[in-house]
């Protein structure tokens, strides 16, 4: 029982600080999401666009998978904070590639159309699962 709690005592502190660590990636991660992308999904969601909230969710998930898996085999938390930071770039970057191969995407979601919605939440959390898969390799 004493080596339970010793272990718990060690562990536990290092479980809540790289749980915060992902968790403030995680929010940098979708700030720079928002950023990035000429449309303001927030202010959409919050007037009522399901089509821009399927896309903030879906980034949020494809970004949440690769930090995911990064958190689940690191060895340390520099290896959070520079396989997060890749993971992240990565899903970042999706928006970019998706606009090339589709440059209307984002005014038809922000008019609503659920069909665009769908096919680029289905890529960002396709990205996310390949991405998080390359990281614990």
């Amino acid at each position: 029982m004493t080596d339970i709690l010793a272990g718990l005592a060690v562990g536990l502190p290092l479980l809540v600080m790289h749980f915060a660590i992902t968790a403030l990636m995680l929010l940098i991660g979708v700030g720079l999401h928002a950023l990035l992308t000429p449309m303001k999904e927030r202010e959409l969601v919050a007037a009522g666009n399901s089509a821009a909230a399927v896309t903030l969710s879906a980034a949020t998930i494809g970004l949440a998978l690769p930090l995911a898996a990064t958190l689940a085999t690191a060895q340390a938390t520099l290896d959070i904070l520079i396989w997060g930071a890749i993971g992240v770039a990565v899903q970042v970057a999706i928006f970019g590639v998706a606009r090339l191969v589709s440059p209307s995407l984002p005014s038809r979601i922000e008019r609503g159309e659920m069909a665009s919605a769908i096919t680029l939440a289905g890529w960002q959390i396709a990205i996310g699962l390949l991405n998080a898969a390359a990281l614990v390799g």
